[in-house]
């Protein structure tokens, strides 16, 4: 495949009268909304989980990891989803997903052991990475044009608000014990029903073809920026709730509410981006990794709670952007053929970072305690900024409505 073909594939999608209209556009940013429940829900109550199996080996460890766990699976698995989708069938990939995910999500609800919680926690992982890469990739099937860059913002706009919600929710459930929230996970199992009477596989033009190449130096670099940017994104989602405990802060009501205040902020970040999406990523990643690296100074240099929301305000503000700006970077090019697999690897580059921001915090705080380790991911995120602007001033150009 040549490199313009690469970057301008042409469409594989058989024509049909089936044409997609606002309840499968409803379905699928419903259904992408299940790996942000995943990966913030609990995060408010992890203090009361950490006390909760104090007694176990290596719980401050393991408890961020429960949360964080899914994302790990997600990483490695998502690709996988990927060529699933783009071989078999999007469809039913995604429904079988949906009802695990409830059965496994909620099993945390009458495990006794921290070990059995984690491993339910990888399960959901598995259900996770088919979800978000099925939902991203059939809202890349049905729409194109100017119309699928918009959805796809949308999706994460979406997604970051009830990441808000999400959070809220954690903390008001929370007060009724850490396994509460773990309720909320069976909502996926009726969402399925309208996703299998309302979605349809696409059909590709010729099932006897091999697949399209996909064009790996495109999906290089924009997987290795998300890989980093996933470290960022997930540093105050997981962590937020220690500083503030370490301030003071001790009510699981008030840390749902300023994580739900830093998740909004994101939702803002996602919803500039929508106006500056003609910019390049030479210009839009710099701009976010700043903020956030603002933000984690920030949140280093004070002990007081309001300065603190003050610097998570700035930090999802700025994640906020990156994250739609390096999905269209990555996956606004790719064609039918492509376009799960190319999406599964996207999807895996964020989740392994996030999965691996708690580790890496962990490391760092060993030598300079919880927030002189968000400092050190800020500046690395004041480095990852400049080096983006640097290297992609030659060889980026501004998207094009359509992503292109």
């Amino acid at each position: 495949m040549s490199e313009r073909s690469a970057l301008n594939p042409a469409p594989a999608v058989a024509a049909t009268d089936r044409t997609p209209s606002l309840p499968q556009l409803v379905l699928l940013l419903a259904g992408s909304c299940l790996s942000v429940l995943g990966a913030v829900l609990i995060a408010p109550v992890l203090p009361q989980l950490t006390r909760a199996f104090a007694a176990t080996p290596g719980a401050e460890v393991l408890v961020p990891i429960v949360l964080t766990a899914p994302a790990l699976l997600i990483g490695l698995t998502a690709p996988f989803a990927g060529v699933v989708a783009d071989r078999i069938d999007r469809k039913r990939l995604l429904l079988l997903a949906m009802v695990a995910y409830s059965v496994f999500g909620t099993a945390p609800l009458y495990l006794g052991s921290l070990g059995a919680i984690l491993a339910s926690r990888v399960l959901v992982g598995l259900c996770e990475g088919a979800i978000m890469t099925c939902c991203t990739t059939l809202i890349g099937d049905y729409w194109s044009g100017a119309r699928r860059a918009r959805y796809l913002g949308l999706q994460t706009l979406v997604a970051t608000l009830s990441a808000t919600v999400f959070l809220a929710l954690g903390g008001i459930l929370g007060g009724s014990g850490w396994r509460t929230p773990f309720w909320l996970y069976v909502v996926a199992a009726p969402l399925a029903v309208p996703m299998a009477l309302k979605l349809w596989q696409p059909r590709r033009r010729s099932t006897t073809l091999p697949l399209a190449k996909l064009p790996w130096r495109q999906l290089a670099a924009p997987c290795l920026v998300t890989l980093f940017g996933g470290v960022v994104f997930y540093a105050l989602i997981v962590e937020l709730s220690f500083v503030l405990t370490g301030v003071g802060v001790t009510s699981t009501g008030a840390i749902g509410a300023i994580s739900a205040i830093m998740s909004l902020a994101t939702a803002g970040g996602a919803l500039a981006f929508g106006r500056l999406a003609g910019k390049p990523p030479r210009v839009l990643l710099p701009a976010g990794f700043g903020l956030a690296a603002a933000g984690l100074l920030l949140v280093f240099a004070t002990a007081s709670p309001v300065v603190i929301t003050l610097g998570a305000v700035l930090t999802g503000f700025g994640t906020g952007m990156l994250l739609p700006t390096l999905l269209t970077w990555a996956v606004g090019r790719l064609s039918f053929d492509q376009r799960g697999r190319g999406t599964g690897r996207w999807t895996g580059s964020l989740f392994l970072g996030e999965f691996a921001c708690p580790l890496v915090l962990a490391a760092i705080s060993a030598g300079t305690g919880l927030q002189g380790a968000l400092a050190v991911l800020g500046i690395a995120s004041a480095i990852a900024g400049v080096l983006t602007a640097v290297t992609l001033r030659r060889h980026d150009r501004p998207l094009d409505a359509a992503g292109h």
